[in-house]
């Protein structure tokens, strides 16, 4: 099947999953505003959701794939079936494990990562409240991610894509249906993320069985594939995870700022998410199985054009969604967020943070191209040298920043942190021979470049005065800005194609 395809499909159903989020997250909004409620929430949710990252999502599934990958493609599927047997029984005993942890330890650590919280005792009340609810979620994302790591391998993708909007299903419904029997309203929330977590859980399960892969009960810790992939995972928990890290100690940071501050990171964050989601989660989700499969198969020629690919293709698509986020800051999150108790005041607050995260988009999605090419191929170390860096260099930007951006020089932190990542990443696959461009790469910058200025032109000319959009009824926000990114989209792709672009061009084909 072509990569391309299969891009498209898991694209469109992160943008479904996306879609859903920003309505989720607009009804948070008019419920609970920027305030104390939504700020207790945030650092609530971000903890079992930066532990998904560390254990799931980021290390466990760049160590698991490739290797469950080998085991599918060199032992056969029996195999690779025992494989997750072992792996699935001794993932979930230690979540449960840490969950039962956390849920006993939430004070604490709400003092490590929200410390500002302490001063105000409701605040910090609700927010304990809010974790211990939330904090088991991280067992059933856990086991998701580990049902996404096989479907994947086996080149079932758009089931995993789709199950995160099970998630935004729950929150909305919840916030709007649940809330008000709470009390306060702010827990319907936190027992949406369990809900939420046992439904993705639920939806894969008849995939794995499909597939004759649905995990039975197996303990054994001698597996050598489980040990190896033990042994990737406990360096890669950092390395992948550097910038949800980076988040949490920003949080930390953001605690000691005036009310309200977590909540324009959060929600400025989110609006990143989406292009991030779009390209650079479903990017990494389809490179890392045929880089994994082509390492194994000994292709290295093929390994290094399908990095080139996803290089080109994140540029052609990141740069301009990076452009467009800094362009039209405030005509998106006055249309999306601007009711309720979400001000005027949140809005322009919010814009100063996703301008600044705006910097790094593009570096944030390479990284997502650049790091499969060293998971795949199983070092693990230098990604983590590369990340142990960056997280250093990420917090003092943030003191040499937060005293006069407040909340915007946290963004940009992490913007530029993201850029430097994606830097010493590309240099370090070039180093070791990995990677080798392929011939155009001066002709492509060049006319991707015109396209950008003419893309700029008409956002620029076409949004107008910022104030403007603060008193805009609904329907002349949602009328300009659909006009402004139809307009903008229109430009820059007519553009490429008058400069010779042709979607044949990036056409490449998945690994067998």
């Amino acid at each position: 099947m072509s990569l391309l395809k299969t891009l498209a499909t898991v694209s469109g159903m992160t943008l479904l999953s996306r879609v859903l989020g920003f309505a989720r997250d607009a009804v948070i909004a008019h419920a609970f505003g920027a305030g104390l409620a939504n700020d207790a929430f945030v650092v609530a949710f971000k903890l079992p959701n930066l532990l998904r990252r560390l254990f799931a999502e980021g290390a466990f599934s760049q160590a698991f794939v490739p290797i469950l990958a080998e085991y599918k493609n060199k032992q056969g599927e029996a195999e690779a079936k025992r494989l997750v047997d072992h792996v699935t029984t001794i993932l979930a005993v230690a979540l449960l494990a840490v969950s039962a942890i956390g849920v006993a330890t939430t004070p604490i650590l709400i003092y490590l990562t929200a410390p500002g919280f302490a001063a105000d005792a409701d605040k910090f009340a609700l927010t304990v409240e809010l974790t211990r609810i939330t904090f088991p979620y991280i067992l059933f994302i856990s086991l998701v991610a580990l049902a996404s790591g096989v479907l994947n391998t086996w080149g079932r993708f758009a089931l995993p894509a789709f199950t995160p909007v099970l998630l935004n299903i729950s929150f909305i419904a919840m916030a709007l249906l649940a809330a008000p029997y709470f009390d306060p309203p702010v827990l319907a929330l936190a027992w949406a993320v369990i809900i939420g977590g046992v439904l993705q859980l639920a939806i894969q399960l008849p995939a794995l069985a499909r597939i004759g892969m649905l995990p039975r009960f197996s303990f054994n810790l001698r597996d050598p594939g489980v040990n190896r992939i033990l042994k990737l995972m406990m360096p890669a928990i950092l390395g992948v995870s550097v910038a949800q890290i980076s988040l949490i100690i920003n949080t930390i940071f953001a605690s000691f700022l005036p009310n309200g501050s977590v909540s324009w990171l959060y929600y400025a964050d989110r609006l990143m998410e989406f292009p991030a989601g779009l390209l650079g989660v479903a990017l990494g989700t389809i490179l890392l199985p045929s880089l994994s499969r082509f390492h194994a198969t000994d292709q290295p020629a093929r390994f290094s054009a399908l990095l080139d690919w996803g290089l080109r293709l994140t540029l052609l698509l990141s740069l301009p969604a990076a452009l467009s986020l800094s362009l039209l800051a405030v005509p998106l999150l006055s249309t999306l967020f601007q009711h309720g108790a979400f001000s005027a005041t949140d809005v322009l607050q919010t814009r100063n943070a996703l301008v600044a995260y705006s910097v790094g988009l593009a570096g944030l999605i390479l990284v997502k191209v650049l790091a499969p090419g060293f998971y795949a191929r199983q070092d693990i170390r230098t990604p983590v040298r590369i990340a142990v860096f960056t997280l250093v260099i990420t917090q003092l930007m943030n003191i040499l920043f937060v005293g006069w951006l407040h909340h915007a020089g946290l963004a940009l932190a992490i913007g530029l942190a993201s850029c430097i990542n994606a830097a010493l990443l590309y240099r370090g696959l070039r180093r070791n021979g990995t990677y080798a461009p392929l011939p155009g790469w001066a002709f492509f910058l060049g006319k991707l470049t015109l396209a950008l200025l003419v893309l700029a032109t008409v956002l620029w000319f076409g949004s107008g005065a910022e104030a403007a959009w603060l008193v805009k009824s609904p329907l002349e926000k949602a009328l300009h800005l659909a006009a402004l990114i139809v307009g903008g989209a229109l430009a820059y792709f007519a553009t490429l194609a008058v400069l010779g672009f042709r979607l044949r061009d990036f056409r490449q084909q998945e690994a067998l």
